[in-house]
C-alpha cells in the first residue's frame, strides 16, 4: 500500500472511497457524478496530495506484478472485454516510471522500494520482445512477448518507446547515487536507450520517421509521423541518441514538414502556433497533445524556429477551457469548473474528443493534467469532482471518463490518461520532472542539434 508522510494531515482529510472504493457501478434512478461523501477537508494543497498519490497508486499497487510495468488498463468492474487484465503498455509505463518518481520525492514511496521496483522494471524490458530496439505498444506483463495492438500492429512502436524512454532518462538521473544498485540501475537504462535503433525508423533513409515496423508486415502500417502531435518527443530523442541518431533535415521535413507546421490562425481568440493537422483542417487536437511529449521536456522557455513552445502548449488549454464556457452543443455540466477534451474511453469505447469532435464525455485528465498552463482553471475541476462528484472517483483517483449529458459513467481506469495527473501536477508544484529530464546531456545534444533554444 502506498505510503503517507504526512498521516497526521491524511486522517483529518481521509476519503473513505480510498479503502472502501465508491459507488463503482451507476445506480439506477441516481444521476451520474452525484456526491457520496463530504469528509472532504477542501484545502487546495492536500487535494492535490490526495490525486496525487491515488493517481500514482495505479502504478505501484496497480502495477502488472510480474514486469512491476503498468497494465494497460484497470477495471474495476474486472470486466476487459478488448485485452487481458495483465497486458503492459509500453508509453504508459513510461508515464508511471515518472509518477513513481514524484512518490518517492512525497513520501508516498520508500525510496529503496521504488528503487528495487525499477531495477525489476528494466531487467524485465531487457528481455522483452524489441524490434530493432523498439518496444511494441502492448507486452505480455507475464511473459515479455509482444500482444498486437492491432492485426499488423505487432512489432515495434517508436512512438510509444519514446514516451517509455522519456521516463527512463528521468528515472537515470533522479537515481545519481554512488550505491552499486544506483550505478546498476544508471547502466541498466542506459544500454536500453543505445539499443534504440532510431534512424532504422526511417524506412530506408527517407527523411521522416515511421511510427510502426513489424517482421510480419514489414512498413504496411504505413504511418509517416508530421507534426503536430503527441510525438514531438520521439523526433527529440531519435536526434538525441547517442548510437543512432537522425539528422536535422528528418526533423525539418519529416515532422515539421518543410515549415508548413506553423500556423498564423487563431481559435477562440488565442494563437494556434502550428498546424495541430497534417491532414485535416480541424484546427484544435485533444489535450493529451500537450502533455505526453512535456511530461519530461519542459515547453517553458523551449522555442525553435517554428514555435514557443509555452506559447503553444498553454494556448491548447486555454482554448479548450474558453471552448467549455462557449459550450456550443449546450452539453450538460460543460463551463469554468468542468472543462477539457482528450481521448478516453466513451459511451461508445475508447474516442478521441476536442472541440469539433465532442460527444460530452469529459476525461479529468484533460483538465488536471494541465495544471502547468492553467492553474486556476484547472483547480476549479480538481475541487469541483472532490466536492461535487466524488461518486466518479475510486481507488486510483478520478475514473477515465464520464458524461453528465448521457448520465454515463463506467468505474475504469487508463493508464496513458492516470499517468500523466501525478507528473504535470508536480511539474506544476516543483518541476520536478522537467528538471531531471531537462538535464540529461544526450537531450540537451539532441535538442541543440535541431535548433531549439531552452532554460
Amino acid at each position: 500500500m502506498i505510503q503517507s508522510k504526512h498521516n497526521k494531515r491524511f486522517v483529518l482529510i481521509i476519503l473513505s472511497f480510498l479503502f472502501m472504493g465508491c459507488n463503482e457501478t451507476k445506480k439506477q434512478g441516481k444521476a451520474v457524478g452525484e456526491a457520496v461523501n463530504k469528509t472532504y477537508v477542501l484545502n487546495t494543497q492536500d487535494l492535490l496530495d490526495t490525486i496525487q498519490r491515488q493517481t500514482i497508486n495505479y502504478f505501484w499497487d496497480g502495477a502488472e506484478p510480474n514486469s512491476g510495468l503498468a497494465r494497460e488498463r484497470l477495471h474495476m468492474d474486472n470486466i476487459y472485454p478488448t485485452s487481458p487484465k495483465n497486458t503492459v503498455t509500453t508509453g504508459g509505463s513510461g508515464f508511471g516510471l515518472m509518477a513513481i518518481l514524484v512518490g518517492i520525492e512525497r513520501g508516498f514511496i520508500p525510496k529503496e522500494d521504488a528503487l528495487d521496483r525499477y531495477l525489476k522494471i528494466v531487467d524485465f524490458l531487457a528481455k522483452a520482445d524489441r524490434f530493432h530496439g523498439a518496444w511494441p505498444h502492448w507486452i505480455d506483463g507475464e511473459t515479455g512477448k509482444v500482444y498486437p495492438f492491432s492485426k499488423k500492429d505487432n512489432g515495434g512502436d517508436l512512438v510509444e518507446t519514446a514516451f517509455l524512454v522519456q521516463g527512463l532518462l528521468t528515472v537515470s538521473e533522479y537515481f545519481d547515487g554512488d550505491s552499486e544498485k544506483e550505478k546498476q540501475l544508471r547502466s541498466k537504462i542506459d544500454t536500453l536507450w543505445r539499443e534504440v535503433e532510431w534512424n532504422w525508423y526511417t524506412k530506408n533513409g527517407e527523411d521522416v520517421l515511421y511510427w510502426h515496423w513489424s517482421p510480419q508486415y514489414g512498413w504496411d502500417m504505413n504511418f509517416p509521423v508530421g507534426g503536430y502531435n503527441e510525438c514531438l518527443i520521439m523526433y527529440v530523442l531519435a536526434a538525441s541518441s547517442p548510437s543512432y541518431p537522425i539528422n536535422k533535415d528528418v526533423y525539418e521535413k519529416g515532422w515539421a514538414r518543410s515549415g508548413k507546421i506553423v500556423s498564423e490562425e487563431r481559435y477562440y481568440d488565442e494563437a494556434l502556433v502550428l498546424d495541430y493537422y497534417e491532414h485535416d483542417d480541424a484546427p484544435i487536437g485533444p489535450l493529451f497533445w500537450a502533455h505526453y511529449s512535456y511530461l519530461g521536456m519542459n515547453p517553458k522557455g523551449l522555442s525553435d524556429q517554428y514555435a514557443d513552445y509555452w506559447t503553444l502548449t498553454q494556448n491548447h488549454a486555454k482554448i479548450h477551457y474558453k471552448y467549455a464556457l462557449d459550450n456550443p452543443k449546450n452539453f450538460k455540466g460543460y463551463g469554468d469548473s468542468l472543462w477539457g477534451l482528450t481521448s478516453s474511453y466513451s459511451m461508445k469505447g475508447y474516442a478521441g474528443h476536442r472541440p469539433g469532435r465532442d460527444l460530452g464525455v469529459v476525461a479529468p485528465t484533460a483538465a488536471l493534467s494541465s495544471f502547468p498552463y492553467t492553474p486556476e482553471e484547472s483547480m476549479k475541476v480538481l475541487v469541483n469532482l472532490y466536492k461535487n462528484h466524488d461518486s466518479l472517483i475510486g481507488k486510483y483517483g478520478p475514473y477515465d471518463a464520464f458524461s453528465f449529458e448521457h448520465n454515463w459513467y463506467n468505474p475504469r481506469y487508463l493508464a496513458i490518461d492516470q499517468g500523466p495527473i501525478p507528473v504535470m501536477i508536480e511539474n506544476y508544484r516543483t518541476g520536478l520532472l522537467w528538471n531531471l529530464f531537462m538535464k540529461n546531456e544526450d537531450v540537451q545534444s539532441g535538442l541543440k542539434n535541431l535548433g531549439f533554444s531552452y532554460e
